[in-house]
């Protein structure tokens, strides 16, 4: 029964992990918006959490970079399964943030990061509730 409990926070755990990765990701595509040259990038969430739980091979190729890939710089945090977004429509300054695109996903992912929290918070009130005896 613990190990169920463990599992569940864990794997709500490792999902708010990578929407606040997520959440950062499109705050810097939005913070860029102006930058010339300036690529978007996205975070492939199902696969993240995939690798990140264990369900596809093991924690250990989360941060192992896929062939070309960049590498990262010693000490910089690795960053797995990053996409870069296409532009939808053309622009001289060669940049591919499509502000209505980024802050439809940053809504969504917001809206999601407090479903995760809110699904956390009722799993850690069920075990008190159980442990008190109420």
């Amino acid at each position: 029964m613990l190990n169920r409990l463990t599992a569940s926070l864990d794997f709500q755990g490792q999902a708010l992990t990578l929407r606040s990765e997520r959440q950062r990701l499109l705050a810097s595509n939005i913070a860029n918006a102006d930058t010339p040259g300036y690529i978007a990038r996205d975070l492939d969430f199902a696969s993240a959490l995939k690798q990140a739980t264990g369900a596809s091979n093991s924690a250990a190729t989360l941060a192992a970079p896929a062939a070309g890939h960049i590498a990262a710089a010693s000490g910089a945090r690795a960053e797995p399964n990053l996409l870069y977004s296409s532009a939808s429509q053309t622009n001289l300054d060669r940049n591919s943030v499509d502000m209505d695109r980024e802050r439809a996903a940053f809504a969504d992912n917001s809206v999601k990061y407090e479903a995760t929290l809110r699904f956390i918070n009722g799993n850690v009130r069920t075990m008190l509730d159980a442990i008190k005896g109420q």
